[in-house]
């Protein structure tokens, strides 16, 4: 979200590396909801989708379970519905590191209940 607003503080750290990317950033419904609402514009998120610079890559009704058990686990840090849903990507793929400008509750997900999430962040 960061890179496509351009009053975002994290702007810049994003935009780079944005450019850098050569496929497409795979997401969810939930984190594109998410992005749509903090950008304020669906139609921008649903060019991102089209023009291929994210996938969704993780389909809500097909992993149920599992983001119901990630969200008890995690029940005392009240994770929002996009959180849940990309601890699940990160356990269904293991080689992708998630890109987050959050850093705090990030450090203390774990996947597979106890691998650390590899992650993108701004420096600092």
């Amino acid at each position: 979200m960061a890179f496509a607003n351009r009053t975002d503080r994290y702007h810049e750290w994003a935009a780079g590396l944005a450019a850098r990317v050569t496929e497409p950033l795979l997401t969810c419904e939930a984190v594109r909801a998410e992005a749509a609402f903090h950008l304020r514009s669906m139609p921008l998120v649903l060019t991102m989708v089209r023009e291929g610079l994210v996938e969704i890559a993780c389909s809500v009704s097909d992993h149920l379970i599992q983001l119901g058990e990630l969200a008890e686990r995690y029940a005392d840090r009240q994770p929002d519905f996009a959180d849940v849903c990309l601890i699940r990507m990160s356990e269904l793929y293991p080689r992708h590191p998630v890109i987050i400008v959050d850093r705090g509750a990030f450090r203390v997900y774990r996947r597979n209940k106890r691998e650390v999430i590899p992650l993108i962040r701004p420096p600092g």
